[in-house]
Parts: structure tokens; sequence; C-alpha cells
């Protein structure tokens, strides 16, 4: 079995995830270009399955999933990369990569809500604070497209993902699935890969991007390789095994990173340019992340 991050590593891999999972937003928009986000999916979790069970025979690691654990495992992938990787996809082909970002990223403020629901954690007054924070966020973000007739499927999307994200990382924190850190995380990847797959079946593979958007077959395979060995196999190994080894508000602060370097690299390497109500929406949507993670930890159940 794959030996866990001692906590000074896990902790040094908090900004590294950030740094694979911001620079894969702008990666995806390039793969975006091509295929469609059924394609993408199918294609980028896939190939990351594969990746990840050859390293999980490699190390020794068994590729079974107990009986029982397997809901676990099932329901996991639902909730943290089924939903959290189609919803993203679409939400950058229905607007900006930034404004995409910005808004995905207000998953802490939802998980305070959540975890109020399913594990009994009544917000406090800072809790409370993030959620009026990350609603006021939203408003400012969603008032001037409203105003100006532009469609909200972008954030609407976007939205979807972060609620996705949190519903998986509360779930995860509450009923951890026993199993194998690699193998699991290949399973859970494979779980996605054959949901998209159907999707691609039903929906077919045609990219939605106009054709200016199109970038070369370079970027496309260097986009498409980033996506599928960093930001997809190694980040989602990363990331569970923090969430195992950290606190919960730990684990989920590396998330402020995110959409800081998402919005960056939008704007380096695809030339897009915030404007002042995205930049508006963005700073008191991170400023609602940091208050809900940020506050006085309270006790929860333990996990059963």
């Amino acid at each position: 079995m794959m030996k866990a991050l001692p906590h000074p590593a896990a902790a040094l891999a908090v900004p590294l995830l950030a740094l694979l999972w911001g620079l894969n937003w702008p990666a995806v928009r390039v793969v975006l270009s091509w295929w469609s986000p059924w394609t993408l999916r199918a294609v980028g979790m896939g190939a990351g399955a594969l990746l990840l069970f050859l390293l999980a025979v490699w190390r020794g690691e068994s590729l079974r999933v107990p009986a029982d654990q397997r809901w676990r495992v099932a329901v996991s992938s639902v909730f943290t990369i089924v939903g959290f990787n189609l919803c993203t996809a679409f939400a950058q082909l229905g607007g900006s990569t930034a404004r995409a970002a910005i808004v995905t990223f207000t998953m802490p403020v939802w998980a305070v809500l959540m975890a109020w629901l399913v594990i009994g954690e009544r917000p406090d007054r800072w809790r409370l604070g993030a959620v009026l924070l990350g609603v006021a966020g939203l408003g400012l973000l969603a008032t001037p497209l409203l105003a100006a007739g532009v469609s909200p499927r972008g954030p609407l999307f976007a939205l979807g993902a972060g609620l996705s994200w949190a519903a998986g990382t509360v779930f995860v924190k509450r009923w951890p699935a026993r199993v194998a850190p690699v193998a699991g995380t290949a399973w859970q990847l494979l779980v996605g890969a054959a949901v998209s797959a159907l999707g691609w079946a039903a929906f077919g593979s045609a990219s939605s991007y106009p054709a200016a958007l199109a970038w070369s077959a370079t970027w496309f395979w260097v986009a498409l390789s980033f996506h599928v060995v960093l930001a997809t196999a190694l980040a989602y190994v990363i990331w569970f095994d923090i969430v195992a080894r950290l606190p919960a508000g730990v684990a989920a602060l590396g998330t402020l990173l995110i959409p800081v370097v998402g919005v960056a690299g939008a704007m380096l390497l695809l030339g897009e340019r915030p404007n002042a109500s995205d930049l508006g929406g963005f700073a008191l949507i991170i400023a609602a992340a940091a208050f809900a993670l940020l506050a006085p930890r309270t006790g929860t159940p333990s996990p059963r």
C-alpha cells in the first residue's frame, strides 16, 4: 500500500495541488476548443484511471474494493469527480474561464451549509458571514450579466460544480471509503470516465467553441497531457491523501489559491481580462471562502 504523506509533506502538497488545478482551467479551455466536455472527460478521466491502476499495481496495492465500501467510492465519485468535472467543463463553454473559476470556488460556502444539514455542524457567526459574502459575490457577478441579457448558463454550471464539490468533500469526511488510496482514486476516475462516455455516446463529440478560439495542435497535446497526467491522475491522488491526513479546514484552505492561479492563468495564457464586476465578485467570494475555512473549528461526529 502507498504510504500516506506525513503532515508536513501533506501541507506542502496543498500549494502544489493549487498550482496543478489552477493551471488546469486554461488547459481545459484549450482542449475544449477541439473536443466537447463529454469527450474531454471520457478521455481525460479514463486515461487518468489507467495511469493510476498501473501505479497501484506497481506499488503492490490491492485493486479490490470491499463490497461494503463500493457505495462510498461510487457516491464520492459522483460528487467529487463526475459532477464537478462535467459542470466546470460546460461552465467554460457558457462564459469566460476566469468567471467560471470564480463562481466554482464558492464551494467552501456551500460546504458550511451542507455540513450543518449532514453532520449537524451548526454554523457560527464566521460561517454565516461566509454565506452572506458568498451570496453577495454571486450577486455582483450575476447582476451585470442578467442586465445585459447574457445567458446565465455558464455561471449556473460553475455554481453546480461548487455545490457538487462541497457535497463530495462533506461526504468523504463523513463516510470515507476504506480502500487503498491510489486504487480507490483510480476506481473513482473510472466511474467518471464511464459516465462521460455514456454522455459522449448520447450527445455527440463535437466541440461547442467557435473556430476563433481554436488552438494549434501542439498546444492541444500539451494541454491534454497536462490535464491527464498532472491535473487529473496526480492531483486527485494528492487531494484524497490531503483530505485523509489533514483537518478539513486546512485541506480546503488550499482551494483559496486555485481560483487565484486559474484567473491569473486565464489572463496570461488566454488573454482574458476580467471586468470590475468580475474582480469585485472574486474579492467577495475569496473573502467568503476565507471566513468559512478560517473559522474556529467545532467538533463533528466521527466517521462511521
